[in-house]
């Protein structure tokens, strides 16, 4: 070999084992931020487990599932942040909050049926599977969801995300909170229910009650606000080293990691069949805030990272991730609209997200399923109008609490 050229690849080797090294080195280095980020929404779980007894069941359980959500929010505004100030990596605004959703529904909801099961089979021997079955507060959250769902359909139309958009979106939120002050408070749980943790703070005084609470959720936020960015950047040196696409690592880890204290909470509220119907709003209403509060934030860290009023617009692939994403809430929106959700729909629903995340060059194949399945549902409305149980329970509700007639 020519001694210049076998110079050339020696010194090209020790740079590439050189840069590898410097790279894991990096993953180990902020490999503690994964812990924390767990840290934090485990201290701001068991804050709102315990708030959850001193306010309405329907207003608790958005905050608890808002507060629960807080990491995802705190990646996703550090993605729109960075975006705004390299264009190059605008692409991840749409990977972390759409990989998110389509977690939530197609993971996370069957996840609920499925520990319930189980634990109804163990406990009881049944043969035929049970059902989880909706009531009191939930409506409210299943019905706020096609609103959220008509307004992202536009966005997705129209290819942008702008300031107006995100004023729209919390607002939605905001109606949606505004409906469940005026609900009647009600037992959420049996205090045995709750973990060690929370279970000793119901039992102080008030005042030390109340600084508990409020140091829980503190503690959290600021644990959440100074580890948010490193986070990410290990994220992506971890995606790095295993050869992985930044986008589908942020797509998927990101929102497992940082809603896995979630799901252990919701799981464990889903072994019992009193409060499976609450397990299982925890994690729609975690859907919902997505969809409205955290996709209204993006233009707004956005414009303030470019230092100006800026609109975020989407390409292509963007638009494909958020209709794939629309279609599959929107199904999970109209299944639930009976009040009831069967072991055949969680099935499908996990079958379908698992098809895309193992196949991602099946997107657009998906989405045309997912849209037949939902105008077999649109169908089922035109037929029996009791499938869509949902609107006159929400009517209910709105006007016996909201307009105060009986």
């Amino acid at each position: 070999m020519n001694p210049s050229l076998s110079g050339r690849f020696l010194l090209g080797e020790v740079a590439g084992t050189a840069a590898a090294g410097a790279t894991k080195a990096k993953v180990i280095a902020s490999s503690w931020t994964f812990g924390a980020i767990l840290s934090s929404a485990v201290l701001i779980m068991w804050g709102a487990e315990a708030a959850q007894f001193f306010i309405a069941q329907g207003l608790a359980l958005a905050i608890l599932a808002w507060l629960q959500t807080l990491p995802e929010f705190a990646v996703e505004a550090v993605i729109a942040y960075e975006a705004g100030r390299d264009p190059a990596s605008l692409h991840l605004v749409t990977a972390n909050f759409t990989g998110s959703l389509r977690l939530f529904v197609g993971l996370n909801w069957p996840m609920i049926y499925f520990v319930h099961a189980f634990s109804s089979w163990r406990r009881k021997g049944a043969r035929r599977l049970p059902e989880i079955r909706m009531g009191g507060d939930d409506p409210a959250t299943i019905f706020f969801l096609y609103p959220a769902l008509a307004y992202f359909s536009l966005i997705w139309w129209k290819g942008t995300l702008s300031i107006l958009d995100g004023f729209a979106l919390v607002a939605i939120y905001a109606a949606y909170l505004a409906v469940l002050q005026f609900l009647p408070p009600q037992e959420l749980e049996e205090e045995s229910d709750v973990g060690r943790i929370p279970r000793a703070i119901i039992h102080m005084r008030r005042g030390p009650r109340i600084a508990s609470i409020l140091s829980l959720f503190l503690s959290g936020g600021l644990i959440l606000y100074f580890c948010a960015e490193p986070f990410l950047h290990s994220l992506k040196e971890l995606a790095l080293t295993l050869g992985i696409s930044t986008f589908i690592f942020i797509q998927w880890v990101a929102p497992f990691v940082s809603e896995f204290p979630e799901k252990v909470t919701a799981c464990y509220w889903a072994r019992k069949a009193k409060s499976a119907p609450m397990a299982l709003m925890n994690v729609v209403s975690s859907s919902f805030s997505q969809w409205t509060v955290l996709t209204g934030i993006i233009p707004f860290v956005y414009s303030y990272s470019a230092g100006r009023i800026s609109t975020v617009v989407f390409d292509d692939q963007q638009r494909v991730e958020i209709l794939l994403t629309i279609v599959q809430s929107l199904l999970g929106a109209l299944l639930l609209s009976n009040l009831s959700f069967k072991w055949w729909e969680a099935v499908v629903l996990f079958v379908l997200w698992f098809a895309q995340f193992l196949v991602p060059t099946i997107h657009g194949q998906i989405i045309w399923v997912y849209a037949a399945w939902v105008a077999v549902e649109i169908l089922k409305l035109v037929r029996d109008r009791k499938h869509f149980a949902v609107f006159p329970a929400f009517h209910q509700l709105f006007r016996r609490h909201v307009l105060g007639r009986s």
